[in-house]
């Protein structure tokens, strides 16, 4: 049994119906066929929302996934926990899911635009709603360098260039010169087939979080700091706006 992962085919879907597959008392969680909660990785936190079953709405406090394919949502502790084999409703906190769509779309704008004009590859990163930040090998990182990125990536959300997901076979798309932008290849070995996020001219990467569909959904990019964490490990912190 593993769980479908709607949210890697649609981003923007908020509700959706599923069947409980399994049941872990002692940690107070179920395991569903399909889910649209993003479960967390890659620097992006995992989705909060309900799970509605007989009528009876239950907080989502956490959605992981585990080692075998089964995603696993965490429910408030005072609620029950539906059986295996009830059929549920899913709703997201959308307002959180797209506010995180965002951000992970405007890292991967800044990681883009690094990449491109200065080849450095990412050492790091996180993200919250509406904020994160990014490592990069760079031996130094001026004031005035991080105003020419500030304008570069606001440029890229003004273009509207359109992100497209696509799905590949492991060996077809390590072919693809600079899919992988970290430093280190995350990928575990097992994933046999690779998610990928493109913006039309100007990145593509492996990732398999959620995003928006158009950079212009973004916002206003604003590099808010900016620190040195080692000889060649330079940060940016980054800042989407209204």
């Amino acid at each position: 049994m593993i769980t479908e992962s709607l949210y890697q085919q649609d981003s923007y879907l908020k509700e959706f119906t599923a069947e409980v597959i399994s049941v872990d008392e002692e940690n107070h969680r179920v395991a569903l066929n399909r889910t649209a909660f993003y479960p967390g990785g890659g620097g992006q936190p995992c989705d909060f929302g309900w799970l509605i079953a007989a009528g009876k709405p239950a907080r989502v406090e956490k959605a992981q996934k585990d080692g075998q394919g089964l995603i696993w949502h965490t429910l408030a502790p005072l609620e029950g926990l539906p059986p295996v084999g009830t059929e549920v409703s899913g709703q997201l906190e959308w307002e959180r899911r797209y506010a995180l769509m965002r951000t992970h779309t405007a890292l991967h704008i800044l990681c883009g635009v690094v990449f491109r004009d200065y080849g450095a590859l990412v050492t790091g990163g996180d993200m919250e709603p509406l904020k994160g930040r990014m490592d990069f090998e760079f031996e130094s990182l001026q004031k005035e360098f991080v105003a020419v990125i500030e304008r570069a990536i606001n440029e890229e959300v003004r273009q509207a260039r359109p992100l497209k997901v696509g799905f590949l076979p492991r060996d077809v798309a390590f072919q693809i010169p600079d899919l992988i932008r970290t430093k280190i290849n995350l990928l575990p070995e097992g994933i046999a087939v690779i998610r990928t996020v493109a913006i039309e001219g100007l990145d593509m990467q492996a990732d398999g979080g959620t995003h928006v569909s158009n950079t212009r959904e973004v916002g206003g990019l604003r590099v808010v700091d900016y620190k040195s964490k080692g000889k060649i490990n330079k940060r940016i912190y980054l800042e989407v706006t209204d």
